[in-house]
Formats: C-alpha cells, structure tokens, sequence
C-alpha cells in the first residue's frame, strides 16, 4: 500500500481538524449559526493579516482575489505598472487586459526580485493607478522586499496604490500590510491556510476602498463594496462555500495556537532544511536574489528531462510536487512546504527526490541529502 505525500505548492495538506469540520452536516448561512461562526472567523482573518479592517472573504480561487483588486480599484483606460517575474506576475498583466486597464511591465529576471532602483525609475517615467507584484512569484521560488517597494511608491508616486498577491507569503513570512503602507492584498485558502481551493480573502486600505469608488470596470459577483455592507454584518452578499469556512475557522485556530512568530520560524526551517539537502546533493537552487519560504525551486540536472523528476516520484514513491511553468517547464522542479507541513515532511521528499535521482542516473553520494535535511531540522 503506498501512502501518497502532498508538497506542492499548492494545495496542500489539510489538517485531520479541518477535514473532521467540513464533513459535519450543513447548516443554513441565513442564520445566527452562520453569523456567530463567521464573526469568529473575521477576527481571525484580521489577526492573520495583522490588521485592524475588514478581511473580505470570497468563494473563489486565489485569482478571484485578483481579479476583483484589478475590477475594484481600477478603471477602463488607466494605466497600472506590473511587475512581471513569473507566471503569476504575467497573470496581473492578463487581467488588466480583460479589464481594459493600461498595463506597462517591469520585466524581472526569472529567479531574481525586483530591483528597488529600476521600480523608481518606471515609477518617474510615467503616471500609474497601481502597482501589481507578487509578494512571494510561486513559479520560481522568489519573494520581492515588499516592503522596499512601498516606500519607494511612496517617495516617487505616493497617490500609486500598491496591490499585493500574497498567495503564497500570507501565514509563511511576515507581511504587514498595515505598518508597510499596502493598499490591497490577496491570498487563498489552499496554501498557508491549509484548506483545499475555493476561498480567496482580499483586504483594502482606505485608500484603496475610496478608489473603488470612482471605479467605472464592471463589477458584480466580485463587487468588494456590496460584499463589505453584507460581511459587516457577519453575513456574505453571496451563497458563501459554507463548508470551507467552517473549515476555515478551524484552521485559523489551529494557526492562532501555533502562533505567527512559531509559524514563520517554523517556514524559515523547513525552506533551509530542505535548500540545504539540495545543495549537498550538488543540485543548484534556480532561486538566485530572496528566496520564499514557501518552496525551493531547483535547476533540473543536465542530461534529465525535467518532467520526469514529478512524474516519476509521484508513481514510484507517492510524492507529488511540481514542475516549472511556462518557459520553465523542462528547467526546474518545485518542492512546496507550506501551511500543514513539518520537518518529517521534507525528510519524505529529499528522500523520494534522491531515489528518483538516483534512478534517473544523477550522481551523487547516497542519504548525503537526508543527512543534510536532518542536521539542518536537528540545529
């Protein structure tokens, strides 16, 4: 019998809790039941966000988020700077089009983080509604100084929002909306919040939900004003996904014993146990700039197809993680270890990744990465 391991990038393994809530029998979201549940889950949102404002919650994917951001704050014809360092930066950029929003792009190296000084230097060249980043680009492994770019928004552009896809980096790394000036951030439950896909969450400053106000791009389902009336009151304008958010308040419990503090040093551990097993096995990280905690992108070793590493330890060893996207498909592999993962987690992997290696005709010494990862979980 083979047990199968999730370390993707997402989804990612939901807590037996978690599970245990979203089978319970459903009740109706017309009622008290709901509106007391959904007031305890608000408050966890905003304990998670570390903010003192409403947490739109959304049934939806991650992308859900995104796109209501792009159809709340901004409008047919105006322009927004998109920083474009992976698949999901390229995303932003598909959006605005939809949407008829003006896009200009910071292209960033594949594997690199944006530079501050050519952000400025964009940011003086033309007059932008928004900025649009990643916090953490999920398709390879790199995070951009979230932080370093509000304040250069606010030196250059201060009437510039910021809007942050946090998919990956909300509940993996410290984020502080609040205290570092952001405007609008996105994540989804399928990644730290350790649920399976179908919320997304999205929080505005009050910039931003006076932007929303002048907004002329067509808004309905996604329409965060008429959402924010309705959740004021513990109350969604929409059929909310009354399962997963039972779930949700679960594992926004479980997250508040753990603490944040624990669950960042915890990321940070389980991102350099698993960096290091790599490395000792002679395997160059494709990251090269600031590297996410919530996965390591790794080169794939020459003379190996690069889609054989995920298929491969996914038959044989019922691991599954993920290979590149895009231009990247054949050049990289990716071990996710966010939300619901601990250090035997990575031993799991390094050890299904060494054997399919192995197999595939890599060279190298044998258990030198599990011996790595444990000194690395044991320091």
């Amino acid at each position: 019998m083979k047990k199968n391991h999730l370390l993707a990038p997402g989804p990612t393994p939901v807590p037996q809790p978690v599970l245990e809530a979203m089978a319970k029998p459903l009740f109706h979201h017309r009622t008290s039941e709901f509106e007391s549940h959904f007031a305890d889950i608000r408050d966890g949102l905003e304990w998670l966000y570390q903010v003192n404002s409403d947490v739109i919650s959304l049934a939806s994917s991650g992308t859900g988020g995104m796109e209501a951001c792009v159809s709340n704050l901004l409008s047919v014809g105006e322009k927004a700077l998109v920083v474009e360092g992976g698949k999901f930066g390229e995303r932003w950029s598909e959006i605005c089009r939809a949407y008829g929003v003006i896009t200009d792009v910071l292209t960033v190296t594949p594997g690199h983080s944006v530079n501050i000084t050519d952000l400025e230097a964009k940011l003086i060249e033309g007059k932008f509604s928004a900025v649009l980043i990643q916090a953490s680009e999920t398709s390879t492994g790199s995070k951009h100084d979230i932080e370093g770019v509000s304040q250069a928004i606010k030196k250059v552009s201060p009437d510039t929002l910021l809007v942050v896809d946090a998919i990956t980096a909300l509940g993996v790394y410290d984020v502080q909306p609040e205290n570092w000036g952001l405007d609008a951030v996105v994540t989804g439950s399928q990644k730290a919040l350790m649920l399976p896909p179908g919320l997304a969450f999205v929080w505005l400053s009050e910039n931003a939900w006076k932007r929303t106000e002048k907004s002329n791009c067509p808004s309905y389902y996604f329409n965060l004003e008429i959402e924010r009336k309705s959740q004021k009151k513990n109350t969604t304008a929409w059929t909310p996904a009354i399962s997963l958010m039972m779930g949700l308040k679960v594992a926004l419990s479980i997250m508040q014993e753990e603490g944040l503090e624990n669950i960042y040093k915890r990321h940070a551990k389980l991102s350099t146990s698993t960096r290091e097993a790599i490395e000792s096995m002679g395997l160059n990280i494709f990251t090269k700039d600031l590297i996410a905690e919530c996965l390591t992108a790794v080169e794939v070793p020459q003379g190996i197809n690069g889609k054989d590493i995920p298929k491969k330890m996914q038959s044989d060893c019922g691991v599954t993680i993920a290979g590149g996207q895009g231009e990247l498909s054949d050049k990289i592999f990716r071990i996710g270890h966010l939300g619901y993962v601990d250090g035997d987690d990575v031993l799991v992997a390094v050890s299904a990744l060494e054997k399919t290696l192995l197999e595939l005709g890599c060279k190298f010494e044998k258990s030198v990465g599990i011996a790595a990862a444990q000194r690395s979980l044991l320091a």
